[in-house]
C-alpha cells in the first residue's frame, strides 16, 4: 500500500512523497505541498501518485521524519454525535442532553473547526488534556482527505482528544473542550482513496495503555456511521471554499463511561483496518506543546519530543 507522506529531509527541508511498504519514498515531482496536492481533481492526483510510483526512490523512511500531512492553507474540522454510541455518551455527560438527542437525528450534521496544520501532531507526538478539565478522552476517528473540489482523495486516522467536562458544563464551551494545543493528532500517511476499501465497514479499534498496561480498550466499525461521508462533505463545503483543501474527522463510536478519564503518561493507539495506526502519549497542559511553534522553524524539534 502506498501513502502520501509529508517529510523533512536531513537538511531540514520539507517534502512531500510517496512512501510504499518497503520504506522507500519517491518524491513527487517539484516536492509540492501537500495542500498543492489536493489543489488537483481526484484523477489528477492519481495520476501523479501512479507516475510517482514508478520512479526510483529517492529516500527511505528511516532516514527522514516523517511530519503530519496537513500544511498551505489546509483546516481539520471535525464532526459530532454521527455514531449512536457519541450521542449517548453526550446525552449522559451534558447539562443540556436534548441538544445532542435533537442533533443526532437533525438534516444538519455538527461540524466545527479542530486545528490549523502547524498544531496537528502526529504519530509517536504527545496529545495533552487540559490542566483546567476533570474528564478527558481521546476519541478515535476515521479521517477524510478532501482536495479543493469535495472529492475524497485519501484517509487517515485521527485522535479528536477532548475535554468531557468542559463540553458537558455548557455546550457553548465546545471551541475550548475540542480546539487548543495537542488536541488533534493525525496519523503520518495519507492512503489514497482508490487504494483502500470504500469507509462502509472498517474496523476502528482503540487502546488506552497505563504503566504497560491496558486500562481501557474498544472497538467500532464505520458500519455504525449515523450518516453518509458525502453528507459530512456536502454540509462543509456548503458554506465556504477550502483552497487548499481540508481533513474531516468523522466522529467516534468509542467513548469511554464516565468513570474514565485521560492521564499524564498514559499511550493511546488506534488502528482502522486498511487506514493505519497512530500512537500518542498523553501529557498536560499547554506548555508542553510550546515546542509546536518552535518546530515551525526547525521541523526536527519535533523527533526530540517523539516516543518510539
Amino acid at each position: 500500500m502506498t501513502r502520501i507522506v509529508r517529510f523533512a529531509d536531513t537538511t531540514g527541508v520539507v517534502r512531500t512523497g510517496l512512501a510504499d511498504d518497503s520504506g522507500a519514498i519517491r518524491i513527487f515531482p517539484g516536492a509540492p505541498q501537500v495542500a498543492r496536492l489536493l489543489r488537483r481533481t481526484a484523477a489528477e492526483l492519481r495520476a501523479l501518485v501512479e507516475e510517482t510510483a514508478a520512479r526510483e526512490p529517492d529516500a527511505r523512511e528511516a532516514e527522514v521524519l516523517l511530519l503530519p500531512p496537513v500544511d498551505g492553507l489546509m483546516e481539520v474540522w471535525a464532526a459530532g454525535v454521527t455514531y449512536e454510541r457519541s450521542r449517548e455518551a453526550r446525552v449522559a455527560e451534558s447539562t443540556e442532553q436534548s441538544v445532542y438527542e435533537r442533533i443526532y437525528d437533525a438534516e444538519r450534521p455538527e461540524l466545527f473547526f479542530k486545528s490549523v496544520p502547524w498544531r496537528v501532531v502526529t504519530d509517536g507526538e504527545p496529545v495533552a488534556v487540559r490542566d483546567d478539565s476533570a474528564l478527558n478522552v481521546p476519541e478515535p476517528e476515521l479521517a477524510l482527505v478532501l482536495n479543493r473540489h469535495a472529492e475524497t482523495v485519501g484517509y487517515l486516522v485521527a485522535d479528536d482528544v477532548s475535554s468531557r467536562s468542559i463540553e458537558g458544563a455548557n455546550p457553548l464551551y465546545l471551541p475550548q473542550a475540542k480546539v487548543y494545543a495537542g488536541s488533534t493528532a493525525l496519523s503520518t500517511g495519507i492512503v489514497p482513496a482508490w487504494e483502500t476499501a470504500a469507509p462502509a465497514a472498517l474496523k476502528i479499534a482503540m487502546t488506552v495503555l497505563r504503566n504497560g498496561g491496558a486500562v481501557y480498550a474498544a472497538t467500532t466499525s464505520t458500519a455504525a456511521f449515523h450518516r453518509t461521508p458525502q453528507d459530512l462533505v456536502h454540509h462543509l463545503f456548503h458554506g465556504q471554499p477550502f483552497p487548499d483543501g481540508a481533513v474531516l474527522a468523522t466522529g467516534t463510536g468509542i467513548v469511554p463511561e464516565l468513570d474514565f478519564t485521560l492521564r499524564e503518561g498514559d499511550v493511546v493507539e488506534i488502528v482502522i483496518d486498511g487506514v493505519g495506526r497512530l500512537v500518542n502519549p498523553v501529557t498536560t497542559g499547554r506548555a508542553a506543546l510550546d515546542w509546536l511553534t518552535e518546530a515551525l522553524d526547525d521541523p526536527w524539534v519535533r523527533l526530540t519530543h517523539r516516543r518510539d
